[in-house]
């Protein structure tokens, strides 16, 4: 009898469990329904571009929720254009220097440059309703995520393995199953953790754009918990800003819980590796949605009824008929499209530019000069602490990679410390600037360090553990020494994900140089010589034309580096750093 009953116990258990999991699924949805409910009604209401902003703490719930949906909605755009962007990247030689490019210069520009026309552009195409408000701040949201993603997906497709590329032709795949089944399993590691970092980026613009100036006659504030520190810091109220940043940090470790670690665990089984890893990484919550009949079997059944009449449609096409060769050049019968759609482009490009004259023609020489010190004083700013992040994060982040048990201990910890935006940081770094009668002149480069070396760390941790298992046990049989690991296995293992991450953190620190160089405490402006300073300066005073200016040589600068150094580095991570049999 006292042997049954530890049996029949575990039996009820087995059989009940799942069926709470499932209740909490469906509750999860039901909540899911109530916030897309809520939000809309609010959105669909009357424009309200100033609310009164409460230091009371009573009043970071619901702030912390307004947030929590604008980040929500600019992380699926950004994952969205992510994977569009780098796909079309990656397989259209044509338009790949100009995408990437592009992608330098917009990943580099500061958010403040993009703050007056997007929110006003959105105001104007949708009047009467706060929806216009608030799809410009999302939009803004969205600049700061989206580069380092768009980096990833392009820098994953450009690396995989040859004979993955040769196995999928020969199996006839069609692009649809070539996406699904090798594209982007293979882009997941990467992905998560750069999704990380841009959630963080994310955070970073939310607190710049939720409550600004926009020129001399706009200005907008919303409730959120971006709004909430600037009014606390502003007033000085130390214990609103302590209040706003625990609900930062409570909201940021909630997400690594029960989001980033449960895609982290999932993402591991698409290691590309010939041997089993024995060790895995593990997630509580991703245990228990697995046990869940409802969570398990409904999107599988949903997703196989819909994929199913696509790949049988797919399969009668000429592209699964027929084995195209592997190095056979890019088909001709799309080039009218392009050609009619760089004409368009280019005549957009001009007018642009001459419309761009115009404004720049109020230009002085003293603004001149003033923006080219600040253009050089930033730029050694951006590379120092480009130069100091990359020294213990590629180090520590294949530690991290490497070791499990490091992992299980610093990966969680380094993590929420990169999903806490570094604008949270500044007012607490700069009050202690203050008090040691520092000024920015230094400490903006421990500022921008806040806003780069996370892009390095999390992409140096995934380049490591994308390295398979049976590399690292054949380094390990043939006894190599320490060098002959970092280079010959670690350097070229990881070197794809490092050119990522250094790109990314080259823009983060462009980004972060607006606030590092340029601040408000109480009733104190604390500013250094940059182009930070000057963009902040301008967008406060409604100089749009210092603002244009200065974002043109942010731009020029962007690009000589990425035609000296990057555009190189990624071709060399292309050729003699992909990993191939």
């Amino acid at each position: 009898m006292n042997l049954q009953q530890p049996f029949a116990r575990s039996l009820v258990t087995v059989r009940t469990w799942p069926f709470f999991i499932d209740m909490g699924v469906a509750l999860c949805a039901l909540a899911a329904f109530f916030v897309v409910v809520s939000t809309g009604v609010y959105w669909l209401g009357r424009p309200v571009p100033v609310v009164p902003i409460s230091n009371s703490i009573g009043a970071l719930p619901l702030y912390a929720f307004y947030s929590i949906v604008r980040m929500t909605i600019a992380y699926l755009l950004s994952l969205a254009f992510a994977i569009t962007y780098g796909y079309l990247a990656a397989y259209n030689p044509r338009i790949e220097p100009w995408m990437v490019a592009a992608l330098d210069i917009l990943q580099s520009i500061p958010v403040l440059s993009f703050l007056p026309p997007v929110v006003l552009a959105m105001v104007a195409l949708i009047p009467g309703h706060q929806l216009g408000i608030e799809l410009g701040v999302i939009l803004l949201i969205f600049t700061g995520q989206v580069w380092n993603l768009a980096f990833s997906f392009y820098t994953s497709l450009k690396t995989i393995p040859r004979e993955m590329i040769e196995a999928s032709r020969i199996y006839r795949y069609s692009a649809w199953q070539r996406f699904w089944q090798l594209e982007m399993p293979y882009a997941a590691i990467g992905l998560v953790w750069n999704s990380i970092v841009s959630v963080a980026g994310g955070w970073f613009a939310l607190i710049a754009c939720e409550m600004g100036p926009i020129g001399t006659h706009y200005f907008i504030q919303l409730p959120g918990l971006g709004s909430y520190l600037q009014t606390s810091s502003a007033a000085g109220d130390i214990r609103a800003m302590v209040a706003g940043f625990a609900a930062i940090i409570l909201i940021v470790v909630a997400t690594d819980q029960l989001i980033w670690r449960p895609l982290i665990a999932w993402s591991d089984k698409f290691k590309f590796e010939q041997v089993e890893s024995a060790d895995r990484v593990k997630s509580p919550v991703l245990e228990l949605l697995r046990k869940s009949k409802l969570f398990s079997t409904l999107p599988g059944h949903v997703a196989h009824r819909i994929e199913e009449p696509i790949y049988h449609r797919l399969a009668q096409t000429r592209e699964c008929r027929v084995v195209r060769p592997l190095d056979a050049g890019p088909s001709g019968k799309n080039s009218i499209t392009l050609w009619v759609l760089a004409a368009a482009l280019a005549i957009a490009v001009i007018w642009a530019a001459v419309q761009a004259l115009f404004m720049l023609s109020t230009i002085t020489w003293p603004d001149l000069r003033l923006l080219f010190e600040g253009a050089a004083a930033t730029f050694l700013r951006v590379n120092a602490a480009l130069l100091i992040s990359a020294a213990w994060t590629i180090p520590v982040g294949v530690a991290i990679g490497f070791n499990p048990k490091i992992a299980r201990v610093v990966q969680p910890l380094a993590q929420v410390m990169a999903s806490i935006p570094a604008t949270a940081f500044f007012p607490i770094l700069l009050i202690g600037l203050v008090s040691i009668g520092g000024g920015l002149g230094i400490g903006s480069i421990a500022l921008m360090l806040l806003g780069t070396q996370w892009y390095i760390l999390f992409n140096v941790i995934a380049g490591a553990m994308s390295i398979p298992s049976d590399l690292r046990e054949v380094a390990t049989l043939y006894r190599f020494t320490r060098w002959q690991r970092w280079t010959r296995l670690i350097l070229p293992g990881i070197f794809p994900y490092l050119i990522t991450g250094m790109v990314t953190a080259s823009g983060g620190a462009w980004n972060a140089s607006v606030f590092a160089e340029y601040s408000h405490l109480k009733d104190r402006t604390l500013e250094t010589i940059g182009l930070g300073a000057q963009i902040d300066a301008a967008t406060e005073s409604g100089r749009f034309p210092m603002l244009l200016l200065a974002t043109i040589m942010i731009s020029l600068m962007v690009i000589t580096m990425n035609r000296l150094v990057w555009r190189r580095l990624y071709r060399l991570a292309e050729t003699r750093f992909k990993l191939e049999g």
